[in-house]
């Protein structure tokens, strides 16, 4: 372990966590990928064995030989920068979970085309903005039984620090793709699937609807916050569907509406 005591905030190795967006992570000495901050031991860990490679680590001492410790015996040549808590959260301006944060380089993204055209059940995410949300929806995608997700450009990444930590790390195992063209349902439809929008609309077929489990390919389409899918968007997707609802509750927020689609839609597959 390369272990370094901060003897200043100014240090230049410290810039990333301090003084960077995450969209200037990204960006960061383009045209490389770009870099993220994984937060907490498990994240970590989860990235490591997809193979993201670490830049360096933040942690608190009293961290050193916790959950974080057999994450860093496998990358011992990486620097590790410590000190208190309070000193730590003068550079990064938040508490840290488990008082744990690695800064990593992003890996190339597949191609979406190429990454759903051999699955069953995907996800699609059109303009899903909050990180909470997406990473709640990565999560229950990995629980449930989707096979992989794509993500329209008005999402949030995925690699988001709060989105990974919320995911629990499961944004580094199922695999995920942006959608690069503008007439992504024509892509899904060439793909092989159909396609069925989650959205409250007078024809729409209830979540339990036998047919929708008997699809072969099956992508399953959520819409932003509060305003849900495009209506164009609804209007290219085969299927509309809803899930049954009670005690004058008209929805789900998405993350929520996700997992119980998920499981209805992918559990037979």
């Amino acid at each position: 372990m390369v272990c370094q005591e901060i003897t200043s905030l100014d240090m230049p190795e410290l810039l990333p966590y301090s003084q960077l967006s995450e969209r200037q992570l990204l960006h960061y000495k383009e045209p490389e990928l770009g870099l993220f901050v994984a937060e907490s031991p498990n994240v970590i860990k989860r990235a490591l064995e997809a193979g993201y490679r670490p830049v360096s680590f933040l942690i608190e001492k009293t961290q050193l030989s916790g959950a974080i410790a057999e994450a860093l015996a496998e990358v011992p040549d990486t620097p590790v920068y410590t000190s208190e808590k309070d000193v730590l959260e003068k550079i990064t301006g938040y508490s840290m979970t488990r008082g744990v944060l690695s800064l990593m380089r992003r890996k190339p993204l597949p191609d979406s085309e190429k990454l759903c055209r051999p699955m069953h059940r995907i996800a699609v995410l059109e303009d899903v903005m909050n990180p909470t949300n997406v990473g709640a929806i990565f999560r229950s995608a990995a629980a449930l039984g989707v096979e992989a997700v794509l993500l329209t450009k008005g999402c949030s990444d995925p690699l988001y620090r709060r989105s990974a930590r919320v995911s629990m790390g499961t944004v580094f195992q199922i695999p995920w793709a942006w959608l690069e063209a503008d007439d992504w349902m024509a892509q899904l439809h060439s793909c092989g699937f159909a396609t069925a929008a989650m959205a409250l609309c007078e024809d729409s077929l209830p979540l339990d609807a036998p047919l929708l489990n008997e699809i072969p390919q099956l992508a399953i389409v959520l819409g932003t916050e509060g305003d849900g899918l495009k209506s164009s968007t609804i209007a290219q997707c085969d299927y509309t569907v809803r899930i049954p609802m009670s005690n004058g509750v008209d929805s789900l927020n998405v993350a929520a509406a996700s997992a119980v689609a998920f499981w209805q839609l992918c559990r037979q597959h």
